[in-house]
């Protein structure tokens, strides 16, 4: 069984940290302490960017020292010196005390900027011979012809064979994508080998740089628009020297305008553009020469309420500026998710990793880490794609999430409100939602149907018709329809809505599950080694008996539902029957109820120390099969469960997730009003896996 594996690029610009991504990606799944080493990095002082991606993104908290050898300064003085036996010590050294804090490690091989490119081949070929580690080739397909694609890789794989290396698997990055089919027919018919072989199509987004990278590449300062604004990649780049009417024509979608710093006739018009319906968006704009903006000129800009356009400024001139931006490379770097989920969403629409495990025998582990988890969510909603309507379509957050999902293939979208003012906030952000539907409920050709449909399930309550008319131009009630109508699986909201507001709908038409009395709600809270199920810490403030049991019921399905084996913990005060009162004896009820109704494994009354840790359990509880084990623990009050949860999340620095609702026909979820970009693609993978199961269960919905 292997514990590592070498990724080596063939040649330069095979995309090779894509491949690099999916692989880690895929490992950090499975594998509980993942290293990642590298043998040569970039000179100091700046970080090399691929360590920097991976170590912030899986939580790689090793030091950064210990994962890598050598810098290419060190490693070019020792290959002039005719030192390669002391290179090749110095790799081997450091990898083997790094191979022996880890379960696996991925190492990347160098590039040719790193090293003198004649000896490139040979030096990743010699490091992966000598430390028995299985080489995965990363090809360049860019700009090349099929037969010149096959022949390249041909050639390369023999050059790591012949140096006793083993090959996992070979992969030709950045096809031209109508080319693919060919590559990928002509490949299959010359094929021999006993590795699989992929082909990964070119991305035009991956490939462009962005203003951030441009601006660091230029030393440049951000002195308008805010650090996420950086994040729009550069179609290309337009030297502004024309006056304002001739320049205009010349204007173009993504395009970043590099202008001296006196100019601004042409600073104004960039930024008329950008509330112009007849030009299109402009990535940015660099301001050359050193040149500070006149006062009034500022004062002007400060005065816009909405500005998204970043502006640089450099101290080069324009001729230089423009020739360093030209020279400049697009990466992964670890802020931008958005490249970070096309890249992933590339790489898992077209390898079969299943064939990769099977080549390099992947150990699972038992640990379940917030990382693991998240990353399980994810691939468990890919699994069968749900349709999943927003109704607040018009948010930052809702929309950065949703190009990550789309990105990524998790699910379907449809946005709700203002189409024109929603494709305005996109282009605005300059997201790439291709493929989102968006839904004006004021205009919708659905709404006089969602209407009367409400109307008849409402108007034994006394509504009337113009009142349901009214309630659908509501976008939680809108969107709830959706769902009651199997329009949507699901509905995610609560970004910018109360609680009551995203559930009170769900609650009058979809109502609660057959044999449940009451929708509740858990959060699932991981810790660093395993996942807990706390319920009802958002929902219910104090509920009876019966619909305890009910809780403790739904969330034992919630965590069965997310692969974690039920053990309930009924919490309260008091241990057994060590303590009385009328609170005690309402979870004394709700056990016995859950008992009488289940075969689930259940404890209660039961104090947290108790259910959790193992040596007070054998105390207070002993022999019993929940005490100390605990995974799914029930709160006997909204204000014990809100403040435990919340005392978890900061004092164990745990991820909580949530709150998921239950008890409903259909998912229906609230988010919080101060959730973040990750806590609605959390919340939405988890909806999109609640509909999977309730089409699987083929239950009854209205």
């Amino acid at each position: 069984m292997t514990n590592n594996l070498y990724i080596a690029a063939i040649e330069p610009g095979s995309g090779k940290s894509l491949v690099l991504l999916g692989m880690i990606e895929l490992l950090s799944k499975r594998v509980e302490k993942l290293g990642f080493f590298r043998p040569v990095i970039h000179n100091h002082p700046e970080q090399d960017n691929d360590m920097v991606l991976v170590r912030s993104r899986y939580q790689i908290e090793l030091p950064y020292e210990s994962q890598y050898a050598l810098t290419a300064a060190e490693a070019r003085q020792l290959i002039a010196n005719g030192q390669t036996d002391e290179l090749l010590k110095r790799v081997i050294t450091a990898y083997k005390a790094l191979e022996r804090q880890c379960q696996f490690v991925v190492c990347e091989g160098c590039d040719s900027t790193d090293i003198d490119p004649a000896f490139i081949d040979n030096f990743n070929s010699l490091i992966a011979s000598h430390l028995a580690i299985p080489i995965l080739l990363v090809a360049n397909g860019h700009e090349k012809q099929p037969e010149e694609v096959i022949s390249t890789v041909k050639t390369a794989r023999d050059v790591f064979v012949e140096a006793g290396c083993s090959i996992v698997a070979t992969f030709v990055n950045r096809v031209f994508s109508p080319q693919q089919d060919e590559v990928v027919s002509q490949l299959q018919k010359v094929w021999s080998y006993a590795e699989p072989v992929f082909v990964l199509p070119e991305d035009d987004t991956l490939a462009k740089p962005t203003m951030a990278e441009i601006a660091k590449a230029l030393n440049g300062q951000l002195i308008y628009g805010e650090p996420e604004h950086l994040n729009r990649e550069i179609s290309g780049f337009k030297a502004a020297a024309m006056q304002v009417p001739n320049f205009l024509s010349h204007v173009e979608d993504g395009s970043l305008v590099i202008t001296p710093g006196d100019r601004a006739d042409i600073l104004l018009a960039c930024l008329a553009t950008s509330f112009s319906d007849h030009y299109p968006p402009i990535a940015g704009v660099v301001l050359t020469g050193g040149l500070s903006l006149p006062p009034t000129i500022r004062s002007l800009i400060d005065g816009f309420s909405r500005w998204t356009m970043p502006i640089v400024q450099v101290a080069s001139d324009t001729y230089e500026t423009a020739t360093q931006v030209n020279a400049v490379r697009a990466e992964l770097t670890p802020d931008n998710e958005r490249k970070i989920a096309l890249a992933l969403g590339i790489f898992e629409s077209y390898v079969d990793t299943s064939k990769i495990e099977e080549r390099i025998s992947i150990s699972r582990s038992d640990r379940i880490t917030p990382i693991m988890f998240e990353y399980e969510l994810i691939e468990r909603a890919k699994s069968a794609k749900q349709h999943i309507v927003l109704p607040e379509g018009k948010d930052e957050r809702i929309l950065r999430a949703s190009e990550i999902l789309l990105r990524r293939g998790v699910v379907d979208i449809t946005l709700l409100g203002n189409e024109s003012e929603i494709r305005e906030q996109i282009a605005v952000l300059g997201l790439d939602l291709d493929g989102v539907a968006i839904i004006d409920p004021l205009h919708s050709d659905l709404h006089d149907d969602y209407a009367a449909t409400y109307f008849e399930l409402r108007k034994h309550k006394g509504i009337t018709q113009d009142f349901a008319r009214d309630m659908m131009h509501d976008v939680s009630y809108f969107g709830t329809m959706m769902v009651y109508k199997d329009a949507a699986n699901g509905m995610v909201s609560g970004a910018l809505h109360t609680t009551a507001h995203t559930i009170r709908p769900a609650l009058e038409f979809i109502r609660t599950q057959p044999g449940c009395s009451i929708v509740s709600s858990v959060f699932l809270m991981c810790l660093d080694d395993r996942v807990l199920v706390y319920g009802d810490c958002a929902v219910n403030p104090n509920p009876n008996p019966q619909q305890l049991a009910d809780i403790a019921i739904s969330s034992a399905e919630t965590a069965t539902l997310f692969g974690i084996n039920p053990l309930v913990a009924m919490l309260s005060y008091s241990t057994g029957e060590s303590g009385k009162g009328a609170d005690v004896d309402k979870v004394k009820e709700a056990t016995q109820l859950v008992r009488q109704r289940s075969n689930l494994k259940i404890e209660g009354p039961i104090q947290y120390d108790a259910a959790i840790d193992e040596r007070v359990a054998q105390t207070k509880l002993p022999g019993s099969q929940v005490a100390g084990h605990a995974t799914v623990f029930v709160f006997p009050d909204l204000n014990t469960g809100n403040n435990t949860y919340k005392a978890v999340q900061r004092s164990a620095n745990a991820v909580a997730i949530g709150p998921i609702l239950q008890g409903l026909r259909k998912p229906v979820n609230d988010l919080s009003r101060g959730c973040t970009v990750t806590d609605i693609v959390n919340t939405v993978a988890i909806t999109a896996i609640q509909a999977q199961a309730m089409t699987a269960n083929s239950s009854p919905t209205r």
